[in-house]
């Protein structure tokens, strides 16, 4: 009997979860409801974007100081400030022990303006020489002091960072690249230091904080390599491990009309500010295109071509990347994502871009909230075509969405405990919501529009074309569970469809 009466009440539980929207397990599944949204229907004006037409060749020379004149010194590498990184720990050091087979020295640059020929004049061919009609080798690291003003000018055809001697270009003044190429350098094949593997030390370029970077209609090929700051071509704030601890602006700099090839990371900054990358050429790089991290704000990202970059992502955006631009850029064939924004990366704006052919999905946003997403078009992507993960406050107006794999737009939340991401510098919260307003949703393989459990879920105005089933328009996730409703508000009332959970 009493066997009886514990089953009995055991199924009486279970029945009360079930109404209540829970599970057995204890585990919250709320039931939705779906109405004609009350007010105005969700519209927006044109979001502004920044004036591009100030960022021109013209306006980088009007940039640059050529007095003072600078002077060059060869000096070894311990105790200066801007090489700290690179020399701390036996195994940073002795890389270059190594190379040089002697104690390391590099190439200062002091006080004012020099132009590379100028200090190739300035030195022993040992460190820098000609070794053909304006063919320039470095040696020796080229290490540019605070003051002091390096310029790589159309005067050189190419000037190439030899990975053999251990080269490469630390800016803690201003750096001028223009109209030139830029080459890590194998002595020993005679040709680019092409990439092998991710611990094989290659040149690179870091700029620290306070520094001026502007590379302008030039070529930088084979730069990077894993270890700290030497992913390619870096601007960042000075690291924690360099002394003594200096408080500086935060660095910027113009990367414009120039092609970036076979590059570790074609480019990273940390709290970098204002930096425009702009008509610039992003292909075959390995780990990411172009990867602005760490409390970067105000960057402009347009117009630039990313492709064929062969781990990760086209563009990503991560840990607290705000207030930037990302238009008018193409990314494609990438091993992943097109465009990802990632770790509370908020209040961007991501407009008349174009993602397809991506092994993954097209655009990704993953715990990155209030976020706009208008007329951006992505095709043809291996999963989705926008997806957008444990994110609220997220618009997306007026993106076209075709036969990408899975959906055209997926939203849904995730436990990421037990992940590897760091939950204490990444705080998130398992929520989600959207706003989808316009747009062409057409021929996406699953279904148009799959969102699970959000806080609130907005759409109007869709198209929705050429469906992949056999039977037709078919949604999944929640608005499956709504789609005769669903089509009846958007499709006969014309009005904005308001999706939310029901109060328990």
């Amino acid at each position: 009997m009493d066997r009886v009466v514990k089953i009995g009440l055991l199924l009486a539980a279970m029945l009360l979860m079930q109404t209540a929207g829970a599970t057995a397990g204890d585990v919250l599944i709320p039931r939705y409801s779906i109405t004609e949204a009350p007010g105005k229907p969700l519209l927006i004006k044109e979001p502004k974007i920044p004036d591009l037409s100030g960022y021109t060749a013209e306006a980088v020379a009007a940039k640059i100081s050529y007095k003072p004149a600078g002077r060059a010194l060869i000096q070894p590498m311990l105790k200066e400030n801007a090489l700290d990184e690179f020399i701390g720990g036996q195994d940073r050091f002795k890389e270059w022990v190594v190379r040089q087979k002697q104690m390391p020295v590099a190439i200062f640059i002091d006080r004012g303006y020099m132009s590379l020929t100028q200090l190739a004049r300035s030195l022993p061919q040992t460190a820098l020489r000609e070794t053909a009609p304006g063919v320039f080798l470095a040696r020796l690291p080229i290490v540019i002091r605070p003051g002091a003003t390096l310029h790589i000018d159309k005067s050189v055809k190419e000037l190439r960072l030899s990975q053999d001697g251990g080269s490469f270009l630390v800016n803690d003044g201003k750096l001028f690249i223009t109209d030139t190429k830029v080459t890590a350098w194998s002595e020993k094949d005679n040709s680019p230091a092409w990439f092998k593997k991710d611990d094989v030390f290659r040149p690179f370029l870091i700029s620290w904080g306070g520094t001026e970077t502007y590379i302008v209609n030039s070529t930088i090929t084979s730069f990077g390599y894993t270890e700290s700051k030497s992913y390619g071509v870096s601007i960042s704030q000075y690291s924690p491990s360099m002394a003594p601890k200096m408080k500086r602006k935060k660095p910027t700099g113009w990367l414009i009309n120039s092609q970036f090839v076979d590059n570790y990371f074609g480019f990273y900054c940390y709290e970098a500010d204002d930096v425009v990358i702009l008509r610039n050429t992003y292909r075959a790089n390995i780990v990411y295109g172009i990867d602005p991290h760490d409390r970067s704000r105000r960057l402009i990202i347009a117009h630039n071509d990313v492709f064929d970059t062969h781990k990760k992502h086209g563009i990503i955006l991560s840990r607290e990347v705000n207030d930037s631009w990302i238009i008018y850029n193409r990314t494609y064939n990438n091993q992943l994502s097109g465009i990802v924004l990632d770790r509370s990366s908020v209040n961007n704006l991501l407009a008349y871009n174009e993602t397809y052919k991506n092994r993954s999905d097209g655009i990704t946003l993953y715990e990155s909230g209030n976020n706009l997403m208008w007329r951006n078009r992505a095709a043809d992507n291996d999963r989705h075509g926008i997806r957008v993960r444990n994110s609220t406050g997220v618009r997306l107006y007026e993106n076209e969405l075709m036969a990408n794999a899975l959906t055209g737009i997926y939203g849904h939340i995730k436990d990421l405990r037990g992940s590897d991401r760091d939950l204490k510098e990444d705080p998130y919260e398992e929520k989600l919501s959207l706003t989808v307003v316009g747009g062409k949703l057409i021929g996406n393989g699953s279904s148009p529009i799959a969102v699970f459990s959000p806080t609130r879920l907005e759409l109007y105005d869709l198209t929705f074309l050429a469906p992949q089933k056999q039977d037709g328009l078919a949604f999944t996730g929640l608005l499956g569970d709504f789609q005769g409703d669903l089509m009846d508000i958007l499709l006969r009332r014309h009005a904005a469809a308001l999706i939310l959970p029901e109060t328990l």
